[in-house]
């Protein structure tokens, strides 16, 4: 079984800075692609940024210059470093992996998300 924790979320006022942090945790054979998309409530779920195991970037326009994402491998973990926040930046964060486990499949797996509000 896998597990993506993810911590970090919070208050801040706009301008200020996050570091999100998700931890992969089972009996993972291998991880992928390692992401983070967010949710405000009556919309879709969006990609804010992904990196793939060999690192290579990609973020959305909304967070470009502002966000970094980031993977240390050796502790299955993932970092979202959001700087410069903005009011429309508040959403429920969530992480997710693509996830080879121990002697099974590949799929995608999802955290709980953490809540990240932006307002003075």
């Amino acid at each position: 079984q896998v597990q993506l924790v993810e911590s970090g979320g919070g208050l801040v006022q706009p301008g200020g800075s996050l570091r999100l942090s998700c931890q992969a945790s089972g009996t993972i054979f291998s991880i992928y692609a390692m992401g983070w998309y967010r949710q405000v409530p009556g919309n879709q779920r969006e990609l804010v940024a992904e990196v793939t195991s060999s690192g290579n970037t990609k973020n959305a326009d909304s967070v470009e210059g502002r966000f970094t994402i980031s993977r240390d491998n050796a502790k299955k973990t993932v970092y979202l470093q959001m700087n410069s926040l903005k009011p429309e930046d508040t959403a429920v964060y969530y992480c997710n992996a693509v996830i080879r486990v121990v002697g099974g499949n590949t799929d995608d797996y999802w955290g709980r998300g953490t809540q990240v509000t932006v307002s003075s």
